[in-house]
């Protein structure tokens, strides 16, 4: 049966939806294996989506959107400027602190290039800066939101393998500031190269303070989402309801750029993406059922060989395997193909399953802006109006950045878990 997973391939190449792949592919591995086994797929779907906690799934989509429309990403640029603007390329520096600040707000990567590349690529632009330079560095500025948690991808991953969703998004905090001290340090060289100056003269203690007061309603959600998961007040799914009231009280009763009429677009657009998410979700449970039965981990542990035995030659064949995938396949879509076909490798291979899916949520993500289907740039491309083979002079220097981060965390592992068990002793 191992024999459908290239035709499961050969499907994604041809462009058939990812979730109607995996359930085709399921349905006719259980009907060679027993046509009278069909009867159970649909109860194999409803159990891959009847799980509590993917509640937190549709309330984390629905707080981003609330905060994206309230008015959270000009007060997080303005602080930004205040913090870094005074930096050789200034601006540029702004794009990935503001990045940064906006993943832990919405935790998509398209949400955080859509709504910074919105404000900063014209400002960029005006200020003189290679609009080739500024879109690519919003779209690479943009993987961070899958990282820096809150984060959907996590929450996901979270669920598929029964890992802690707190002990994950606490995880994915030193890795994701290692991707923005990175994209930072090649602003100063570009900045240095080009000669893009910062503002004239450094934010003074009052202005960084003025800064921290239009923001700080913004940076304190993440803390209390993740704190309060960690410290035991609220379940992760419980959390995703005071993200969703927080977000509303926030934009509608303090910042008061939130209004009445756009909830409507608000509710419509989480519950599209919601819907897709929840469906993809049924059939890679099918997926995930039909891979156990055929017992296809062991078949490809077997095949790969020397790789499934040695730990250090297994996550250089899954970033490799991951890195390729990530230009086709959407970030959710290959999270729930390659996370059941790994995991055993994984776990047999005594991986920390915590470290696997920093490795995978941080693969996944550099895929959003590797082409041909890397939509963050075509995100900020459609702003910046240039063609997204255009960008590639100033891409590169970027995606090798964001590697060379995603070596360091794959083969130094205390870096993404050494948070995770420091929290850990204190609550123990």
């Amino acid at each position: 049966m191992i024999v459908l997973i290239p035709i499961l391939f050969l499907l994604f190449f041809l462009g058939i939806p990812i979730a109607y792949s995996l359930g085709f592919i399921s349905i006719v591995g259980v009907y060679l294996t027993d046509p009278e086994m069909l009867m159970n797929i649909p109860r194999r779907i409803y159990r891959g989506i009847d799980n509590f906690s993917l509640v937190a799934v549709p309330l984390f989509i629905l707080a981003g959107e609330l905060m994206s429309k309230g008015g959270i990403s000009s007060r997080l640029i303005r602080f930004a400027q205040t913090l870094v603007g005074h930096l050789p390329a200034g601006l540029a520096m702004v794009v990935v602190v503001a990045s940064m600040f906006f993943s832990a707000v919405s935790g998509t990567a398209i949400a955080a290039a859509a709504a910074i590349g919105g404000m900063m690529i014209p400002a960029m632009k005006k200020e003189g800066y290679d609009p080739r330079f500024s879109s690519t560095l919003v779209a690479t500025s943009g993987t961070i939101g899958p990282i820096i948690p809150p984060s959907i991808t996590l929450v996901l991953f979270g669920v598929m393998t029964s890992t802690s969703i707190g002990a994950l998004f606490v995880a994915g905090v030193v890795p994701g500031i290692l991707m923005g001290v990175g994209l930072m340090i090649y602003c100063y060289y570009v900045g240095i190269k080009y000669n893009y100056k910062g503002r004239e003269k450094r934010a003074g203690f009052k202005e960084l303070m003025v800064g921290l007061k239009d923001a700080v309603l913004a940076l304190l959600m993440p803390i209390i989402i993740v704190g309060g998961i960690l410290s035991g007040v609220f379940t992760p799914t419980e959390s995703g309801v005071i993200a969703v009231v927080y977000a509303l009280l926030i934009g509608m009763f303090v910042y008061k750029e939130l209004k009445v009429k756009d909830l409507v677009q608000v509710f419509l657009s989480s519950a599209k993406t919601t819907a897709v998410i929840v469906f993809l979700i049924g059939n890679a449970a099918l997926f995930t059922w039909f891979l156990s039965f055929h017992r296809i981990p062991d078949q490809l542990a077997s095949l790969i060989g020397p790789f499934a035995e040695n730990k250090f030659l297994l996550l250089l064949f899954i970033n490799v395997i991951l890195l390729i995938a990530g230009t086709f396949i959407d970030t959710i879509s290959a999270l729930t193909i390659f996370t059941p076909l790994f995991l055993p490798l994984v776990e047999a291979a005594h991986i920390d399953l915590i470290h696997f899916g920093i490795i995978l949520a941080v693969n996944l993500t550099i895929g959003m802006v590797t082409p041909p289907l890397g939509v963050c740039l075509f995100v900020t491309a459609a702003i910046a109006k240039i063609r997204v083979p255009e960008m590639f002079t100033f891409l590169i220097p970027q995606i090798l950045i964001l590697l060379a981060v995603l070596i360091v965390i794959t083969y130094l592992p205390q870096l993404t878990l050494f948070l995770p068990d420091l929290l850990s002793s204190f609550s123990n």
